[in-house]
């Protein structure tokens, strides 16, 4: 149980790397994404930047709220994935926080 207990102290620690990593990925796997969406929403290649004097504010809430909600989704699916994963292979939740 004490090495179970001091297993547990150690993983979130060790865990913030992996993490990290696996959120860069998540984000850009989200972008990538984010893009080709945007290319069969609209058709175009580059979506609105908000400073675009020539988009109106639809085109660009529209932009923001897509790129918005596909990047929660792969953070999410990213960070969870990684979690269970951690949980399978040490047996431990890897922040701690669970038993």
């Amino acid at each position: 149980m004490a090495r179970k207990k001091n297993k547990q102290l150690k993983l979130p620690l060790a865990y913030k790397p992996v993490g990290l990593a696996v959120g860069w990925a998540g984000g850009a796997l989200a972008g990538l994404a984010f893009r080709r969406t945007w290319e069969v929403i609209r058709h175009e290649d580059d979506a609105p930047d908000p400073l675009d004097r020539d988009r109106g504010w639809g085109e660009i809430l529209l932009a923001a709220a897509i790129q918005g909600a596909l990047f929660a989704v792969a953070s999410s699916v990213a960070s969870r994935a990684s979690a269970k994963a951690i949980e399978r292979s040490t047996g431990v939740w890897p922040t701690g926080d669970r038993t």
